[in-house]
C-alpha cells in the first residue's frame, strides 16, 4: 500500500511539473541584473528582453539589484522560486571571480543555479593614451622592465576582469606595475583618455568608440583571435606573448531546480534571441562575440573559467580590497 501511495505521489508530481511546463510562462518574467543600469550586462538583458517577450508571450522586465560586486542580485535569484519566472543576467564576476576573492558569499555559484547560456563575450584589449610614448607592445614591455613597479594600469575595480587581465599580462611578461582600481570602468577609461594612466585593459565594447576617435591606442588584444571591429590589432600570442587571454562575458541563469521542459523552453528562446539577425549585428558592431551556447556547454565553460581565475587569484595573492 505504501509503495502504491508513493507511486501515486510521484506520478502526481510529474504531472504537475509537466502541466507547469506546458503553461509556462504564466506571469511576468523578471531578468535580475546585479549591476547598475548602463553596463555591458544590463545592455545584454535589455537587448534580449523584447525578443523573449515575443517568443514567450509574457512581459519581460529588468530589475537592477546592484551591490556587493553582484552578490546581492545573485543571492536574490537563488532564493526565487525555480519556475522560470526569475532569471539572473550576470557577468562572470559573481560566478567565477568573486567566490575566490571573498571569504563567504550568500550563494554557491555551482549548486544554486541552473545554467542556461553564455550570451556574449568580449576580449580585453590593452590600450594606452593617444599621446603615449609607447607605440607598440614591445615598447611598453621594455618600459615596464626598465621601471619595475612604476607604470600605472587602471581597472574598473580590484578583482574585475580587466584587473585580472593586467595580472595575467604582468605574470606572463615577468613585469610589474601599479594597479589603480576605480569604482567602475567609466572613470578608468576617462583617466586613460586624459593621460592620467599609462595603460589600461578594457573590454573592446567599452573602449571601441575612443579607439575609433583616436583617443586611445590599442597595443594588443587578449583574445584567441582578432576582433572584427579592430582587425588590424594583433593578439598577444601573435606578438609573442602566450597565454595572455582574458574575456569578459555575460550569461543567463535561473534558480536551481527548473522543470526540464521549462529549462528547454527558456534555452530555446534565449538562443533564438541571441541569434536574431538584428540583435546579433548590434552586439557584433560593438565588439562582442555572440556565444549562445547550450546549458551543458555553459556548465563546462563555467568549470574551466572557475579554475582559471581561481589559480590566478591564488597565485597572485589578489584580494577584493
Amino acid at each position: 500500500m505504501k509503495k502504491l501511495l508513493l507511486a501515486i505521489c510521484c506520478l502526481t508530481l510529474l504531472q504537475s511539473f509537466w502541466a507547469s511546463a506546458q503553461s509556462f510562462p504564466t506571469k511576468t518574467i523578471t531578468m535580475v541584473v546585479p549591476f547598475p543600469p548602463g553596463g555591458s550586462t544590463d545592455q545584454m538583458a535589455r537587448a534580449l528582453a523584447p525578443k523573449l517577450q515575443e517568443s514567450l508571450g509574457q512581459s519581460v522586465i529588468i530589475d537592477n539589484k546592484a551591490g556587493a560586486t553582484g552578490t546581492i542580485g545573485a543571492a536574490f535569484v537563488k532564493r526565487a522560486p525555480a519556475d522560470g519566472h526569475t532569471l539572473l543576467v550576470t557577468s562572470l564576476g559573481p560566478l567565477v571571480i568573486v567566490p575566490h576573492l571573498m571569504a563567504s558569499i550568500p550563494y554557491n555559484p555551482v549548486n544554486d543555479f541552473d545554467y542556461l547560456t553564455v550570451g556574449v563575450q568580449s576580449p580585453n584589449v590593452l590600450v594606452v593614451p593617444a599621446n603615449s610614448p609607447y607605440k607598440s607592445l614591445s615598447d611598453l614591455i621594455s618600459a615596464l622592465k626598465q621601471n619595475p613597479g612604476k607604470l600605472s594600469f587602471g581597472s574598473s575595480g580590484s578583482g574585475s576582469s580587466d584587473h585580472l587581465a593586467t595580472e595575467i599580462f604582468w605574470q606572463q611578461t615577468s613585469t610589474s606595475g601599479i594597479h589603480v582600481p576605480y569604482k567602475g570602468g567609466g572613470p578608468a577609461i576617462t583617466d586613460a583618455v586624459g593621460g592620467q594612466l599609462d595603460a589600461l585593459f578594457a573590454n573592446i565594447n567599452s573602449v571601441i568608440q575612443f579607439i575609433n576617435a583616436g583617443k586611445l591606442k590599442p597595443l594588443a588584444l587578449a583574445g584567441n583571435k582578432r576582433s572584427t571591429v579592430i582587425p588590424n590589432v594583433q593578439t598577444f600570442e601573435e606578438l609573442g606573448c602566450r597565454d595572455v587571454v582574458s574575456y569578459g562575458w555575460q550569461a543567463v541563469l535561473a534558480p536551481k531546480g527548473l522543470p526540464p521542459e521549462v529549462k528547454a523552453k527558456l534555452s530555446k528562446s534565449l538562443l533564438a534571441a541571441l541569434n536574431d539577425p538584428v540583435v546579433k549585428k548590434s552586439f557584433v558592431d560593438e565588439g562582442y562575440e555572440v556565444v549562445a551556447n547550450s546549458p551543458e556547454q555553459f556548465v563546462q565553460f563555467q568549470a574551466q573559467e572557475n579554475q582559471k581565475w581561481k589559480t590566478l587569484i591564488e597565485s597572485r595573492h589578489i584580494s577584493a580590497n
